[in-house]
């Protein structure tokens, strides 16, 4: 009789209005948790990137390969994919980079069909984008590639003050005006990435003869300094129908510059003191 009492306490309790509006307002504040936990979820975005793979381990033809990463646990930059797919996914990915802030100029590749440095390219929009080495350049593994020809022709054009009579002031620096400083401008912020010189088709076509756009940028660089007493001399080391007439102004090197240099407007500069000290 006792357990009966007790019962029907209970199921009043439970169908009383108060009771009953306690049950809905948990309900409720359930359905609301669950809609914040909802929200909360990040939303993934899917990205696919196709990279070059070749290693000279396994010489068999060089292939894309496929790796899926979420933006939203990635940084911004075609840089920031790579180092989380080496570190997250394939450590066997191999790569050059060092400074991160464009101005080594190691992490130089093409993107999506176009050269530039993976450290200041954004990862643009779309579900997917190809990562292949500099072209026609010799792979030594991945994206990384045989810069010794492109150094060695930086080399040529000897990148270095040269003086035939000691500074005005012994053991002190050759002085410059301001108006003689300013024509390096567009020349000296060349960070030797080779962007421009593998964009270039008579680059690609002569390698070996021609000197490519970074090259005689740099040569020009020279060529210009008020302090340099070799003009003349820079100027017949390179007046070869190959070194220097190689270049037909199709300026992809300018639109290829991470920098936003115009090595074909330096170039043009050269043939027009070749002309001049011709006539």
């Amino acid at each position: 009789m006792a357990t009966g009492l007790v019962r029907r306490a209970i199921s009043r309790v439970h169908n009383s209005p108060a009771a009953k509006l306690g049950c809905i307002r948990a309900h409720a504040s359930e359905a609301q948790a669950q809609q914040v936990e909802q929200k909360a979820r990040p939303v993934s975005n899917l990205k696919t990137f196709q990279i070059y793979r070749w290693s000279p381990d396994n010489p068999k033809k060089p292939e894309l390969q496929d790796y899926q990463i979420d933006l939203k646990d990635c940084g911004p930059m075609v840089l920031d994919a790579l180092i989380k797919i080496k570190n997250e996914f394939d450590a066997t990915l191999t790569f050059r980079r060092s400074c991160r802030e464009g101005i080594c100029g190691s992490c130089a590749m093409n993107i999506d069909g176009c050269n530039g440095l993976a450290c200041l390219t954004k990862i643009e929009s779309g579900s997917s984008s190809t990562i292949t080495p500099l072209p026609h350049m010799f792979v030594i593994k991945d994206l990384v590639v045989d810069m010794t020809n492109f150094y060695n022709q930086y080399k040529s054009i000897e990148p270095w003050l040269k003086r035939k009579n000691p500074p005005p002031v012994p053991g002190k620096e050759v002085p410059q005006s301001k108006k003689d400083r300013e024509k390096l401008d567009g020349m000296y912020e060349c960070i030797l990435c080779a962007c421009c010189s593998t964009s270039c088709p008579s680059y690609w076509w002569n390698p070996e003869s021609y000197l490519g756009p970074a090259a005689l940028l740099h040569a020009n660089r020279w060529i210009m300094d008020s302090r340099d007493e070799y003009t003349t001399e820079r100027l017949d080391a390179i007046c070869d129908e190959f070194k220097l007439y190689r270049c037909h102004t199709i300026l992809n090197c300018a639109r290829a510059c991470p920098k936003g240099l115009n090595p074909g407007k330096q170039i043009t500069n050269i043939k027009q003191l070749q002309l001049a000290k011709g006539i």
